[in-house]
């Protein structure tokens, strides 16, 4: 019995170890998840005080003035145009052939060479000609001969039947005779007309004054009559015409300032956009081109500078009407939302009020509006930071190209610059392939 008692102690003791191994990492436990809990609130904490910060920031930057460029609007006339691609055309174009045959013995023009009408251009070998011509003059000569003769014979039978000394028969046929002679006559008569112009073809004239093209021939050439080879082709330069095609829809506005007796201007550009020449509306064609619902034009140019070439393409620019009285604004200054168009009017106060506007007619960097009064001041740029209320600062005029002095800028005073917005009347570019819609309605 005593033996057994240490044993019972030692079996309890170590029941009573596992107990304390166990409760020891439970306190631990805890204690990572108040580390963790705090750790979360600290970052929550630093985040809103960034957050509010930027808030701050981005405040700040919105309470700032927009710098702006500003115009006025103002009260003046704009035209309506119809921009097309047109074609230049020739009034008259000649290719010169040859009616008789023989060998070119002069070429008189020169390449590119500006000829009147009636000047040399060719001439042709006219001795065979000369030979004909010379050949029925010596029958005429000899008809007229035998027609002298016959007529005498006939005096003389008319004497003879006075005196019943022939019968009534032999004077009827010297009748006839004489009749036949002259039908002779006038025959030799129509070959003689014939030769001399069979020779005068022989020197080939310019039909029209215009500019000759490049040599086609040489002498030496021999030329058929009647041949399609071409000796000379010549175009008239002076007046020239061009043809473009507006669409369908434009046409009852041009047909309207048409019936009132109005001459349309119309002005050609090349592709740099710089005037080459100025018109007017000749003439309209007769019927609408189905596939294009387009209806040609045709313009008319003294062209006396010859700046207009034959087949050259050219930018049209027709002059429909004129609006007068109209409120103009930089057409840069108009925005559009979901609403439609509108602008940012700066009042005195330098704040920007966006307004709503009804669009007119756009002539390049020019539009007519409605919604503005003249002399209110618009913005035309900064519009990416600009909005409703906001605050703005003027910018100063520059004298860089497309700088603020070119839009008419005011001063922060209020007070508006000599240069306003762009003129009336400044033409829209038209490049190749460009802004060819019509009426800048």
């Amino acid at each position: 019995m005593t033996e057994q008692a240490p044993d019972l102690a030692v079996s309890r003791k170590s029941e009573h170890h596992p107990t304390e191994n166990s409760t020891a990492p439970k306190s631990r436990w805890w204690i990572w998840l108040i580390v963790a809990v705090v750790i979360v609130v600290i970052v929550v904490l630093w985040r809103r005080s960034a957050a509010t910060s930027e808030a701050k920031a981005g405040g700040d930057a919105a309470s700032r003035p927009v710098m702006v460029t500003t115009a006025a609007a103002r009260q003046g006339d704009i035209g309506v145009y119809v921009h097309r691609i047109g074609m230049v055309t020739p009034v008259y174009t000649v290719t010169v052939t040859s009616r008789v045959q023989g060998e070119i013995t002069q070429v008189y023009y020169r390449e590119g060479q500006m000829v009147q009408k009636g000047d040399p251009l060719v001439e042709i070998d006219p001795r065979p000609y000369q030979a004909a011509l010379t050949q029925v003059e010596g029958q005429l000569a000899h008809d007229q001969a035998v027609l002298t003769e016959a007529k005498i014979d006939l005096e003389r039978y008319q004497q003879a039947l006075n005196r019943n000394a022939i019968a009534k028969q032999q004077f009827d046929d010297q009748q006839q005779v004489v009749l036949q002679d002259e039908g002779t006559v006038k025959n030799d008569e129509g070959q003689l007309a014939n030769a001399k112009v069979n020779l005068e073809y022989t020197h080939i004239t310019a039909p029209i004054a215009g500019r000759v093209g490049l040599r086609l021939v040489d002498p030496g050439n021999i030329v058929q009559a009647n041949s399609t080879t071409a000796l000379v082709v010549i175009t008239q330069l002076q007046p020239i015409t061009v043809i473009f095609s507006p669409a369908e829809d434009e046409l009852p506005q041009i047909q309207q300032q048409l019936l009132k007796g109005k001459k349309l201007a119309v002005d050609a550009f090349d592709r740099e956009d710089r005037k080459l020449a100025s018109g007017t509306l000749l003439t309209l064609d007769n019927v609408i081109d189905t596939t294009t619902g387009t209806l040609k034009l045709k313009a008319i140019f003294d062209n006396k500078d010859n700046a207009l070439f034959p087949s050259q393409f050219v930018n049209v620019e027709l002059l429909v009407e004129t609006q007068h009285n109209v409120t103009l604004i930089p057409t840069p200054a108009i925005q559009r939302n979901a609403q439609g168009a509108f602008v940012y009017v700066i009042k005195g106060d330098q704040t920007a009020s966006m307004r709503a506007i009804t669009l007119g007619t756009t002539d390049g960097s020019v539009t007519a509006v409605q919604g503005l009064e003249p002399q209110e001041v618009v913005a035309v740029n900064g519009f990416d930071k600009l909005l409703d209320g906001a605050k703005v600062t003027v910018r100063a005029p520059t004298n860089a190209s497309g700088g603020a002095s070119s839009q008419g800028q005011q001063h922060p005073t209020g007070q508006n610059n000599e240069n306003q917005s762009a003129p009336s009347g400044t033409r829209s570019g038209v490049a190749s392939g460009g802004k060819e819609g019509g009426s800048s309605r």
